[in-house]
């Protein structure tokens, strides 16, 4: 008995460790939020708050157009997340309760989309974009990857154990058209798998930085991750604005996974067992 216990105290001493160590980043950057430049690179570092923020926010909003660019990411990132459980959701419903030619082929198409590193992608992606006149506008940014391969392996798994085919055929039956099985029927069941989906098209979305990088030019279109990057010169880098730019790009993050995840985990594991 004392040895189970003693193994337990263990384990949470370990699982302790690892979380002070994984939210030590979050703190030293809230903590340098409130510092000047000066007082960040003093040994040792501050470990408590200061009172530079107001000053840290105002050279923050003079040398980028913040505010603004705080609009973009949450635009871009609502819409790249509906657009997502959209054509997602279609697809797996389609993939997992529908029948037609080459489904499987299809399938494996899609699925194998997701082996090809992602760096490969990007000067196809780039030219595209040139074509199609879209350098430098938002829609680069949330229509190219509005059917990830991802999100529709996820939505076709929980689909095929959350939709029962039977459903389905008696709503056929009463003479129901696929669009109205999709809305009124499929959609409502797919709620958890669609949260987890929402959630991760959302974070990735935000935290996007190569997309940006690539299709976009000027300063006043850029997301967060891409503006506060710019704020990094060689020699008078201003961190402790930086810090604030960070520190406020993450909040929302923060609030958004203490209020869902436990809804991301149980999307993540319905449909796992049968």
């Amino acid at each position: 008995m004392n040895g189970t216990r003693l193994s337990s105290w263990a384990a949470y001493a370990v699982v302790g460790v690892g979380a002070l160590i994984m939210m030590a980043p979050f703190w030293f950057m809230f903590v340098f939020a409130t510092h000047s430049r000066s007082e960040i690179f003093n040994l040792p570092p501050p470990l408590w708050f200061g009172d530079d923020l107001a000053a840290n926010l105002k050279i923050l909003t003079e040398r980028l157009p913040f505010w603004r660019n705080l609009g973009w990411s949450l635009y871009v990132a609502l819409m790249s997340t509906a657009l997502t459980l959209l054509f997602c959701s279609m697809a797996g419903y389609a993939f997992a309760l529908m029948e037609f030619r080459f489904k499987k082929a299809l399938f494996v198409l899609v699925m194998a989309t997701m082996l090809l590193p992602s760096f490969m992608n990007m000067i196809p992606s780039f030219l595209i974009m040139d074509w199609l006149g879209w350098i430098d506008t938002h829609r680069a940014l949330y229509i190219p990857g509005a059917a990830s391969a991802f999100g529709i392996f996820l939505m076709r798994q929980f689909a095929s154990t959350a939709v029962p085919k039977e459903l389905i055929e008696a709503a056929r039956m009463d003479g129901c058209g696929e669009m109205g099985i999709y809305w009124r029927i499929v959609l409502p069941l797919l709620r958890p798998a669609l949260g987890t989906l929402g959630l991760i098209t959302f974070i990735a979305s935000w935290n996007n930085f190569i997309g940006p990088l690539i299709v976009m030019r000027s300063a006043d279109n850029y997301t967060l991750p891409l503006a506060l990057r710019s704020l990094q010169t060689t020699m008078n880098t201003e961190w402790g604005a930086l810090m604030t730019g960070s520190a406020i790009a993450t909040i929302p993050l923060l609030l958004l996974f203490v209020v869902s995840s436990r809804q991301l985990i149980a999307g993540l594991t319905a449909g796992a067992v049968k």
